[in-house]
């Protein structure tokens, strides 16, 4: 049975929306957040010595990373579904897609959180280089959506799954105006899919830290 180490609003809601998708029986094991410090709580370094999330657990494996576990998930049960071809150009967008989102698109959203937190949203490293580069990026965003429903093409894809949160995140933390009509489109098509509303059943609460 697939154990998903389940940390209240975070990245590993993604986790259990897949597995929605994929038909998939598995168990949430729940965490929460520190109601001060925001940090995830010291038994989650119990399954692995980062203590983050998400985190599964399965035949005797664990796995870290967003990325890594959705690879997983979808090359060992997938069957064909939610992943192109190996050797299509949609493979190779999907490979994009699933890294740029933690690669790319989180570390710029965390500094902002950070520094919006600390108070140092009007500094010059927020105005002269963090907030630039989101903008930037989100532009890209939306221009990538204007040529296909989804970010690999016109079949949804994991991708979408992984490509999430930083569109969630942005929204949470300073919206989707009138200027990134695709990006919102995205939000409602993905809330509306049964299998993410059933994966906010199973893993409670879900809110965005801003």
């Amino acid at each position: 049975m697939i154990v998903v180490h389940h940390l209240n609003n975070s990245r590993s809601q993604r986790i259990l929306w897949l597995l929605e998708e994929l038909g998939l029986d598995y168990e949430v094991k729940r965490y929460e957040r520190d109601s001060n410090t925001m940090l995830a709580p010291a038994a989650l370094k119990e399954v692995h010595p980062l203590g983050k999330s998400p985190v599964i657990t399965d035949e005797g494996q664990t796995l870290a990373e967003s990325g890594a576990i959705t690879d997983y998930l979808v090359e060992r049960y997938g069957e064909g579904k939610l992943a192109p071809p190996l050797g299509t150009p949609e493979k190779l967008r999907y490979d994009y897609w699933l890294h740029y989102s933690e690669g790319s698109a989180m570390p710029l959203l965390v500094m902002k959180l950070l520094l919006d937190n600390f108070g140092l949203g009007d500094s010059s490293v927020a105005g002269q280089f963090v907030t630039p580069q989101i903008k930037l990026h989100f532009d890209y965003l939306e221009s990538e959506l204007s040529k296909n429903e989804w970010f690999v093409g016109e079949e949804f894809t994991a991708a979408d799954i992984q490509m999430s949160f930083p569109v969630e995140a942005v929204e949470a933390q300073a919206g989707l105006d009138a200027s990134r009509p695709k990006l919102k489109a995205f939000l409602e098509r993905i809330h509306t899919r049964p299998a993410y509303q059933r994966a906010l059943e199973r893993g409670g609460k879900y809110e965005l830290l801003t």
